[in-house]
């Protein structure tokens, strides 16, 4: 069971904003402090940005992070490492994927682990 179907490619949906914002290819590729041929490999799905060009995107482009790792296929660096270093972790990620949790499930985990750190917090 897939939570949600990609309707949009992650390069079509970077395109598309960048349109709405009325911004070119070689404009949007400076702010982004990138070349413009690498950025239309992006917009065209020939290559996969990386974690850094993505967080420099969600920002000129206003687009939410977490949904462009997301549509890249990634989990990010931190994430990645601290599963590979921790193996409850791995086995809790690996229960979680296993289990094909519906969204309400996934925002119960992700309400309990904010109150686990608000508490941590407090302490």
């Amino acid at each position: 069971m897939t939570l949600r179907k990609r309707i949009v490619p992650l390069g079509e949906l970077i395109n598309n904003r960048r349109v709405n914002k009325r911004l070119g290819l070689r404009a949007l590729a400076r702010k982004l402090d990138i070349a413009p041929s690498y950025l239309s490999d992006i917009e065209n799905n020939r290559r996969v940005p990386s974690e850094e060009v993505l967080h420099r995107i969600s920002e000129v482009l206003d687009l939410d992070f977490d949904i462009l790792m997301r549509e890249a296929g990634r989990l990010g660096k931190d994430a990645e490492q601290y599963i590979r270093d921790n193996e409850l972790a791995g086995r809790l990620f690996r229960r979680i994927a296993d289990s094909q949790l519906n969204r309400e499930g996934l925002e119960n985990l992700l309400t309990s682990l904010d109150r686990m750190e608000e508490q941590e917090d407090r302490e």
